[in-house]
This record gives C-alpha cells, sequence and structure tokens, in this order.
C-alpha cells in the first residue's frame, strides 16, 4: 500500500522497511447510541463485546481481531465524572462528549507502543504532543466467564489543525489477558483492520505531524493523497476534504468478499462493490466509511 512515489526530502522506501514498526492497534468510533451501533456490527458480521464503563465518564463495546480491534464508545449516564482538560493532562472522557457534540464517527487513532511513558516524552520533544501518560485498569472476563486483570498506558498527540482527531499510542501491561483467539472469532472471517483515512481542507499542513507520530515518511500516491506505511500490512492514508478534516473511515480485511455481500444484503445495508473492495458509506455505518478488502 505504499506504492507511489516518496515524498520530498525521504529516503527510498527500501531503506526505511526497518523503521516502519508500529502497527495499528485501535480504532475509536464514537456514538450516540452504543447499543444500536454493537447491533450494527454484530449485523456486519463482527462478534461485539460486553459493554464497559469506565470511571471518566464514557462506555464501550469492543470488536477484536488477530492485532488490533475497534472500540465502540460513547458518554455514560453520569456526565460530571468527565474530568476536565487541563495543561498537561488529555482527558479521554472530554474528547469524546466535545466530539459527540458536532458528529459522530471516527475520533481516535491508535498505534502500538512498547513504552507510552517514553513516547510520550518522545512526542513532547518533537512538538506533537504535552501531555502525561495516562495509565488505567480494569478486569475483564474471558468467555469462559473467568476474571482477568487488564491495564494500559497511553501517550496522546494532537495537531491543532485537525482538532476532532486524535492520536495515541497503546501500551498493554497484560497483552496475554487481553488477546483472545475467541473473541477473535466473527461470522465475516475479519482478521484485521488495515488503514484508516484521514481527510483535511490542506493536507501539506498536517504532513509532518503525522510523520512525527508514525515514524515513518509519507508517500505520494497516483490520486495526490500521501500513504504512511505501517506494520503489518497497515496505513494511513491522508487525502484532501473541501472543508473541515478529521478521520472518514477506514479498511478491514476479510476472506471472503462474497460472502461479506451477502451478509451486507440480508442485513439490508446498502454498499457498493468497487474492485477489490466493498464499502459502506459513512451515513449508513454511525459517521465512519467502512472498507472490506481480501485478505489475500
Amino acid at each position: 500500500m505504499a506504492g507511489g512515489q516518496p515524498a520530498e526530502n525521504q529516503l527510498n522506501g527500501r531503506s526505511l522497511m526497518a523503521t516502519w514498526e508500529r502497527r495499528i492497534d485501535h480504532i475509536v468510533l464514537a456514538v450516540h447510541d452504543l447499543e444500536a451501533a454493537a447491533e450494527f456490527y454484530g449485523h456486519l458480521g463482527f462478534q461485539v463485546g460486553a459493554r464497559n464503563r469506565h470511571p471518566w465518564g464514557t462506555e464501550n463495546r469492543l470488536v477484536q481481531f488477530h492485532s488490533s480491534f475497534i472500540e465502540l464508545i460513547t458518554l455514560g449516564e453520569d456526565r460530571k465524572v468527565i474530568p476536565p482538560h487541563e495543561p498537561g493532562r488529555f482527558s479521554f472522557g472530554a474528547f469524546v462528549r466535545d466530539y459527540l457534540a458536532s458528529a459522530q464517527g471516527f475520533a481516535m487513532f491508535v498505534l502500538d507502543s512498547p513504552n507510552a511513558t517514553a513516547d510520550a516524552k518522545a512526542f513532547a520533544q518533537k512538538g506533537i504532543g504535552s501531555f502525561e501518560p495516562f495509565f488505567f485498569e480494569r478486569k475483564g472476563r474471558r468467555p469462559d466467564g473467568s476474571e482477568i486483570h487488564v491495564a494500559f498506558s497511553l501517550a496522546f498527540a494532537m495537531d491543532a489543525r485537525i482538532p476532532n482527531a486524535c492520536f495515541f499510542v497503546c501500551q498493554q501491561h497484560f497483552p496475554e489477558n487481553f488477546w483472545n483467539p475467541e473473541f477473535q472469532k466473527h461470522a465475516n472471517g475479519a482478521a484485521n483492520i488495515v488503514g484508516a483515512t484521514l481527510a483535511t481542507e490542506d493536507p501539506a499542513g498536517p504532513a509532518a505531524f503525522l510523520a512525527a507520530f508514525t515514524g515513518v515518511p509519507g508517500w505520494r500516491d497516483e490520486q495526490g493523497g500521501t500513504i504512511y506505511a505501517l506494520a503489518q500490512g497497515g496505513s494511513i492514508h491522508l487525502e484532501s476534504a473541501e472543508s473541515g478534516g478529521g478521520f472518514t473511515g477506514y479498511a478491514i480485511t476479510v476472506p471472503n468478499l462474497a460472502r461479506q455481500q451477502d451478509l451486507l444484503s440480508e442485513a439490508g445495508i446498502p454498499f457498493s462493490a468497487a474492485g477489490d473492495g466493498i464499502t459502506v458509506k459513512a451515513e449508513h455505518a454511525f459517521g465512519a466509511a467502512i472498507t472490506f478488502v481480501s485478505a489475500s
């Protein structure tokens, strides 16, 4: 997915492959009605996890794949517990609240991290984030009902030119408790998130930010956009928008496009098929376009 010509002042792609280590960890989709979104994702052919509650005022349900996941998130009943943004402290709950005040859709993009504390320091040095690392933990349950402990550290980055798009990295402290093959069994056979599309009025503006956040150079594609290639076949695609800006959609691999098309047809979900992909438009998918691509 890193085709086209390299962006100016970059080394050739072959010599940079060794630095393309980060993978997509997950994406956060903010929705007004969590249960309706979960039902919709079930019709798409996904297994959707149980509802979780956060102490900072949000609630979520997860769709887990081999090494990435979708986080469907909404506001909880008690908005008073949402902490405000403070200098040096990013409020996850406040960002979700503010995002949902004007829209629903693809709000946050997340890469994996071996050390979120080190990443927070690096983001500050690069001028893309001046936030303290955010640690949280909770109890979870395996498919058999047994209790487990999961914990995460996050390091945030933001670009003022796209205030409705949040970026962070996630360090899993107990990955063996989080990733579970039983949660990764989907009727559509989905395997992983492989792409995210970010649209802005001036793509040249956020280009340096994305290079600093991902740690990889951008490659211009034939349509004039820029692709940032990540590990395990993932990528961010930066393209032009007529107005505003933010994440517009994502791509996910499935083993059989015909099977996916059947699931969409059976559920009465509008879609378009073109060559190597099937797309459900944002207006039919809670504000985030979904493109299913062949795993092969």
